[in-house]
């Protein structure tokens, strides 16, 4: 998927509530200009702790991590001699929860991207310095080499290959929200969406992926509903109300809607996923440098080493996000077309 639909989706998935205090807090943290405050970190050696100040995004954990010399001695020398490790996040203004986001002391960048970039920093050996930008500075972070790697929701794509070299490291999904109570599942069938009426953001894959659903069922005599709403509290109140049986968007933002009405009348889950980038194609986030950087191999053996030895379950566990685990980070693998980037 796009990655700028992706991470509009996942900002419509946030309660007007949420939106406004994370761009609060954003603000505050940058001091209203377009890169925040650099945030060097030092935490206690051997342990990276997993959504702190995370505002409730996430079950705060203490992954145990140290250096892996086989590992951090792949790395390009003058990131090795620095000391540290930069890594761009693209999450100013309003931040994207529970992606990335200033937490509840106003002044940490938290979320599981900059989190997976600490524990990465950590199987390398270095501090991890998190710079937050506008998504577009992001890019422009890379190219110039103020950050080494972004950890940012970054779909890899075709395209972005002419420019850049990926570790990938989570699956790029979108998914079907329900009440808790609702008994409907997806079950990757679009056959199963016969009958239902279903909410979904204008303008974005997901809807384009819907609507393509929806003509196909018509062709077969059968009906699908698709709704648009104005904001994503409109959204949730048609589905608490049912007014329609799901919404389909992005999965990191339903699983932190999941996670915020666990223990409410108006619980939700998820009633299932699907790929980003279609049925031929599973989509990826990646790890992003710049192409010919030489970090994407150490970057690709570091989240290997995390699979391996447990700690990337933790990290997805946290965030509730155990769904979008990939069994092996890789060096580049397919993404998205170039008729489709």
């Amino acid at each position: 998927m796009p990655t700028d639909f992706t991470r509009r989706s996942l900002i419509r998935g946030i309660t007007a509530a949420t939106a406004v205090a994370s761009l609060a807090t954003g603000l505050a943290a940058c001091g209203g200009n377009s890169d925040a405050a650099t945030t060097t970190e030092a935490a206690k050696s051997g342990e990276v702790v997993i959504g702190r100040v995370s505002n409730g995004a996430a079950t705060q954990t203490t992954i145990k991590v140290s250096e892996v010399k086989s590992i951090s001695a792949e790395l390009p020398a003058a990131i090795k001699k620095s000391g540290k490790l930069d890594i761009g996040i693209g999450a100013l203004p309003a931040g994207f929860p529970p992606l990335a986001y200033v937490g509840d002391d106003q002044k940490t960048l938290t979320g599981s991207e900059p989190d997976l970039g600490r524990l990465v920093a950590a199987v390398f050996g270095l501090k991890p310095e998190v710079k937050n930008s506008t998504w577009e500075n992001l890019f422009v972070g890379i190219d110039s080499g103020k950050v080494d790697v972004a950890f940012s929701n970054v779909t890899d794509t075709e395209e972005r290959k002419k420019k850049y070299e990926f570790a990938s490291y989570r699956q790029d999904n979108l998914a079907f929200i329900v009440p808790k109570k609702s008994t409907w599942n997806f079950d990757g069938n679009y056959e199963n969406l016969a009958g239902k009426t279903i909410a979904v953001g204008s303008g974005t894959n997901q809807e384009k992926i819907l609507l393509e659903w929806q003509t196909k069922l018509a062709k077969e005599g059968k009906k699908l509903t698709v709704k648009y709403f104005q904001d994503s509290p409109s959204t949730y109140l048609a589905l608490n109300s049912g007014k329609i049986d799901a919404s389909f968007g992005p999965n990191p933002g339903f699983a932190y809607h999941n996670k915020q009405t666990a223990n409410t009348p108006n619980a939700t889950r998820t009633a299932g996923t699907y790929s980003g980038a279609g049925a031929s194609l599973q989509g990826l986030i990646a790890a992003t440098a710049k192409k010919d950087s030489g970090l994407a191999k150490p970057l690709a053996d570091a989240i290997n080493y995390l699979i391996k030895n447990g700690q990337y379950a933790e990290w997805l566990k946290a965030y509730n996000l155990s769904n979008e685990a990939v069994a092996k980070s890789e060096v580049n693998p397919p993404g998205l077309p170039l008729d489709n980037s």
